[in-house]
């Protein structure tokens, strides 16, 4: 296997059919994944803030702006054609299941599944790429990616503690 191809993703999780596999099917694939002690629908309502960053390190990918600390829950209105990250457009989703985002010959899905009392939040990016390419930006997108996904996780936790502490 090509190291940065796989980051968290068990074998049963690879295995898992999602929306980008359909939309680009074939090429390169990079598959991630985390668990996050939070409900899905916190879970998928912080991924909808990837509208307007990408809570990745943020002086590389956002200009130095700092990526929202706090949810705006107009951000969960979603439709088709919305642009995500600022490079990538929205072609699929499903309500508290699943995005699916595109940039190029690039299919992005986060998908959400309830995992015991909380989440486990996967990804698979689909590179229509050369392999070699592919394989190349896969590992520059690991890095990126898994901050990405670990201050999603971060802010979903501290949401779902607070809203348990005031519940």
């Amino acid at each position: 296997m090509i190291p940065g191809l796989v980051w968290g993703a068990t074998e049963a999780e690879r295995e898992i059919p999602l929306p980008c596999d359909v939309e680009r099917p074939g090429g390169t694939r990079s598959d991630r994944a985390v668990s996050v002690d939070a409900p899905p629908s916190v879970v998928y309502a912080w991924l909808c803030q990837l509208r307007v960053a990408p809570y990745s390190y943020d002086l590389l990918d956002n200009f130095g702006e700092p990526s929202p600390r706090h949810r705006d829950p107009a951000l969960t209105e979603l439709e088709r054609g919305q642009r995500f990250m600022s490079t990538f457009t929205l072609v699929s989703f499903v309500l508290g299941g699943h995005l699916t985002l595109t940039s190029g010959r690039v299919c992005v899905t986060y998908a959400v599944r309830p995992e015991g009392a909380g989440t486990r939040l996967l990804v698979r990016v689909r590179w229509g790429l050369p392999r070699i390419l592919a394989a190349a930006l896969s590992l520059g997108d690991l890095v990126m990616m898994r901050k990405q996904l670990l201050t999603l996780k971060e802010l979903a936790e501290r949401e779902a503690r607070a809203t348990t502490a005031t519940g």
